[in-house]
């Protein structure tokens, strides 16, 4: 079972760690919380969080220890403040933050499916654009660090001698209206399940852009569940 740290997902678990569509805000107030716990874990790993301003996204992706691929059984997230030195607000998605099962058979490149995304912070990552030309997205700007897992297996492999940085072509976009299946959504993308959920993280990157003209390139930060 998804278990979030202080109940934050509570009441969206399904069976068999598949996780329910939903769309998710809490607010932690600054007297009771100096910060919310997906905040709290990116501080305790020695990484950046914005805390200044309103709208100073914190994109984050938590994956799930379940190493079986094809579900959609991690979450993505973003954690800001609509006003500065205001509470926090923190909005939960699932998502995959890994490949389908079908690129992992038929992988693109010789030496493996060209992504799982490394548990790292990477510093302006994404910008706006367009996902293969069909759909606002969050497209990869900067250099990412990623696992080549090249046994066309259906189990997620996370050696670290097949690591390698570039640019992969690793976005932020959503798959159908509402998937239970990754499937071709991903081959290393960071994809939420829902449309509606993918246009809501979008709003919130127009929010930031809006309130910071050159605040273009989103920083993301790619966990492994810890709670």
């Amino acid at each position: 079972m998804f278990r979030g740290p202080l109940n934050e997902t509570a009441n969206i678990i399904g069976s068999e760690r598949r996780v329910v569509c939903f769309r998710l805000h809490w607010r932690w107030r600054l007297s009771e919380y100096s910060l919310p716990p997906v905040l709290q874990r990116i501080n305790a790993l020695g990484l950046l969080v914005f805390q200044n301003g309103a709208y100073n996204l914190n994109l984050f992706g938590i994956r799930s220890p379940n190493k079986k691929a094809g579900q959609f059984d991690d979450l993505m997230g973003c954690a800001y403040k609509e006003v500065d030195n205001g509470p926090w607000r923190v909005a939960y998605w699932p998502a995959t933050t890994d490949p389908g099962i079908y690129w992992l058979e038929h992988p693109m490149r010789v030496e493996g499916c060209a992504a799982i995304v490394c548990d790292r912070q990477y510093r302006g990552m994404w910008k706006v654009g367009m996902h293969r030309g069909k759909h606002r997205a969050l497209v990869q700007c900067g250099s990412v660090a990623v696992y080549r897992d090249g046994d066309r297996d259906r189990v997620l492999d996370y050696d670290a001698g097949t690591i390698v940085e570039g640019i992969f072509g690793i976005n932020g976009h959503h798959a159908g209206r509402e998937s239970t299946v990754v499937g071709k959504w991903s081959a290393g993308c960071q994809v939420t399940a829902r449309l509606q959920d993918h246009n809501d993280l979008m709003a919130l990157v127009d929010k930031q852009i809006e309130h910071h003209p050159t605040w273009t390139r989103l920083t993301y930060t790619a966990l492994n569940q810890w709670y």
